[in-house]
């Protein structure tokens, strides 16, 4: 009798079940989910919603759309079946960074995306069940704000001394022997196997790139450890707590004996899996005197009016050089193009800015940048007269925005409710 039809959420569902009831249970038969149409299909959906730049193949989204996405799909699914799959080495791209150092981002070929993206469709209901609660990079129902919500809570309550660590090229020197190691915890299939050895090696002896789909939840797994210890030390000190998002890890920690042990532990467990800290970046960080840097946010604790201290969190000074920058770079392109040209060029950049700081203290800066951007957009307006000058008396700022249609959405949404009294 033929079996009825399983959908890829059945299939996911089924995983994440098995993998949550029985915690030591090692899954086989995976790779032929992963070489299933919808499944391939599903995860060139997840690819072509990001719409990046085509691999070293050069063959882009509207070209395989030419010929067919499920034409494309199948050839591609052949080759999986046949064991004939190599991935295509990846396309270097350098993105400066705020300090005038560089970022290489790794770009897999489009058909590499999309197998990676079926081997996390599939591999993702296993690992998740593993994850604590403390992690919070790049997993289903997580943020970055969730995990900046985290923060705040524990500064409210007391752990004001925070370990702020920061790990060297952690995604370039991530060793392949301890990651499949870790995976092979929970898959006992040679086809999965092979297929992530494939993709990691096609990034070297070592690492994982930077770019690549699978990538954030390789990382997950191979942090994972350290998330557990960390959850067992909050569980039996009662003075810790911790939230990391990818390799971005902050430890809080009330005042006292359990700073040095935790910083210690810490030290130990990184050993183990050979991640190394820079050091000049590491820093145990006293909030009443200090501050630290958590997803592009800079932490600080104030002193509210009832005399309690209060964490205040807003963009960080690299943050608002890094939109300025991008701001700047919009008004010199855009120069000789007209106002409406130039405004839909710059309002997706302030929208996407805005909203993920706007759960910050961050008014004073929205202030600055906002009366930046008018300023600019005046300068700009007076230019096309041939006038100098920025037009105070010619346009109020009201005037100026129903005019430009400038984005002017600048409200706050605080993430936390009351104050909680200190420890």
């Amino acid at each position: 009798m033929r079996k009825g039809f399983i959908s890829l959420q059945e299939v996911r569902n089924k995983i994440y079940r098995k993998a949550k009831a029985e915690p030591e249970w090692r899954f086989w038969g995976l790779y032929t989910h992963i070489c299933k149409v919808e499944t391939l299909e599903r995860a060139y959906y997840m690819a072509r919603k990001n719409n990046g730049s085509p691999g070293a193949d050069g063959v882009s989204f509207q070209e395989i759309e030419e010929i067919g996405v499920r034409n494309y799909i199948l050839e591609l699914l052949q080759e999986l079946l046949k064991g004939e799959y190599e991935p295509f080495e990846y396309r270097s791209v350098s993105i400066p960074k705020a300090n005038g150092k560089e970022r290489i981002l790794k770009i897999p070929a489009i058909r590499d995306r999309i197998v990676q993206g079926a081997l996390k469709l599939i591999l993702e209901p296993i690992f998740e069940t593993d994850f604590q609660e403390g992690s919070f990079g790049f997993r289903p129902g997580r943020s970055a704000h969730k995990a900046i919500r985290r923060v705040d809570k524990e500064l409210f309550r007391g752990k004001t001394v925070v370990i702020d660590l920061d790990l060297k090229g952690f995604f370039d020197n991530v060793r392949h022997h301890i990651l499949f190691e870790k995976v092979a915890k929970r898959i006992d299939d040679p086809e999965v196997m092979h297929l992530l050895k494939l993709i990691c090696k096609t990034n070297g002896e070592k690492g994982i790139p930077q770019g690549g789909v699978l990538s954030p939840l390789l990382a997950n797994i191979y942090l994972n450890e350290i998330d557990k210890m960390l959850e067992k030390a909050g569980r039996v000190t009662g003075s810790v707590s911790y939230a990391r998002y990818a390799d971005d890890l902050v430890v809080l920690v009330y005042p006292g004996e359990w700073v040095d042990k935790v910083n210690r532990r810490l030290l130990e467990e990184f050993e183990k899996i050979e991640v190394e800290l820079n050091e000049e970046k590491s820093k145990i960080v006293n909030m009443e005197k200090g501050s630290f840097q958590f997803l592009g946010f800079e932490f600080t604790m104030v002193k509210a009016k009832n005399g309690k201290c209060r964490p205040n969190y807003k963009p960080n000074k690299k943050a608002r050089k890094v939109l300025l920058e991008k701001l700047k770079y919009q008004f010199k392109v855009y120069r000789s193009n007209s106002l409406e040209r130039l405004v839909a060029a710059i309002n997706p950049i302030l929208r996407g800015w805005v909203n993920y700081f706007r759960v910050g203290n961050s008014e004073k800066v929205f202030r600055f940048i906002r009366d930046w951007v008018n300023k600019k957009l005046r300068r700009h307006m007076m230019r096309k007269k041939q006038k100098k000058g920025f037009g105070w008396k010619r346009w109020s700022k009201e005037e100026l925005i129903k005019i430009t249609g400038i984005y002017n959405d600048y409200k706050i949404r605080y993430l936390r409710q009351k104050a909680l009294p200190a420890r």
